[in-house]
């Protein structure tokens, strides 16, 4: 009676499109901000996201940039959910060391201490803090998914990095992209809600982005709860608190889980969508775990169900 998704490729196309980067200050088109991520995403050998795979399909920065000719990769600091950021380091020919980071706003901001605009570097002040914060709040409203861009001239004789290493960094800018919601997603909704069952949408996307994609949806939001919010709450007060909340935004892997546990101690019969590393513990917890055949195998091995497709229309039964 209850389905908990993540929003991209489930309600959303999943085909992200990268839209804009600006700097500090909201200027667009802003090539550092551009190069920078770019050879954030094509030097790092993790799992690459759909948001990194949106960069390196920028035409124009790919021709022009050329990295693999005119840099070299040194180390690299990957990502994992708790800092929600990565960070590789870069040579240039002719030119220094960079530390080049990218990740979620609020978790580079926080490790920044300067910020660059106009070809000028400043103390990060927090009037500029609550000025960046209103021009990514107003992106993510539009319904843009945003990524912060910082870096920081390293040492010469340095080869060996570590998250340590990630501090007082210059701010650059932002990468925003958008990831339309699905043309079926609407009658999706409406078909879940016919047959009783409540949708839920867990995922570590910005709540204000997540709201935007539900009400293009028609999917009625009745509460907001972001992860640093539910580390604050007992099992017993998130029990209460999962009844009436919609959308939980910025949520780490584990945070999935709780979530589920309590919509069962309710009573609930829970399914869960999903198709990342990151989904895994949610999926073996459910009483029905959904996954796709595009999914990583993890996420496949923990599921009870896996789709050809990745559409909730597949399994929803007309009314």
């Amino acid at each position: 009676d209850v389905l908990c998704t993540d929003k991209t490729g489930t309600i959303t196309l999943g085909k992200v499109i990268l839209e804009k980067y600006i700097d500090v200050f909201g200027n667009e088109q802003n090539d550092e901000v551009l190069e920078f991520a770019y050879l954030n995403s094509y030097y790092q050998t993790g799992l690459k996201s759909i948001l990194d795979e949106a960069v390196l399909k920028h035409v124009d920065i790919h021709t022009s940039l050329k990295a693999d000719k005119n840099y070299r990769k040194i180390d690299e600091v990957t990502f994992d959910f708790v800092r929600r950021r990565m960070s590789v380091v870069v040579e240039k020919e002719g030119a220094g060391k960079i530390l080049i980071c990218k990740g979620a706003v609020e978790e580079v901001m926080n490790v920044s201490s300067k910020a660059k605009a106009n070809d000028k570097v400043f103390k990060l002040e927090k009037s500029h803090m609550i000025k960046v914060r209103r021009i990514v709040n107003k992106l993510n409203n539009d319904g843009f998914r945003v990524i912060a861009v910082a870096y920081k001239e390293t040492p010469d004789e340095q080869s060996v990095y570590t998250t340590k290493d990630e501090s007082n960094l210059i701010l650059l800018g932002f990468v925003a992209f958008l990831d339309p919601p699905k043309d079926t997603a609407l009658e999706a909704i409406a078909k879940l809600r016919n047959n009783g069952v409540e949708a839920k949408i867990l995922t570590g996307d910005s709540e204000l982005v997540t709201k935007k994609i539900c009400k293009i949806v028609g999917l009625p939001t009745k509460g907001i709860l972001v992860g640093n919010e539910i580390e604050e709450l007992s099992d017993e007060e998130l029990s209460a608190r999962v009844e009436n909340t919609t959308i939980f935004a910025k949520l780490l892997p584990y945070h999935k889980e709780r979530i589920i546990k309590a919509l069962q101690k309710n009573g609930h019969i829970v399914g869960f969508l999903g198709d990342g590393i990151n989904d895994t513990s949610a999926l073996k917890v459910s009483d029905v775990g959904i996954s796709v055949d595009t999914a990583v195998d993890v996420a496949k091995e923990s599921s009870d169900i896996i789709l050809l497709k990745k559409s909730i229309n597949l399994f929803i039964p007309e009314q």
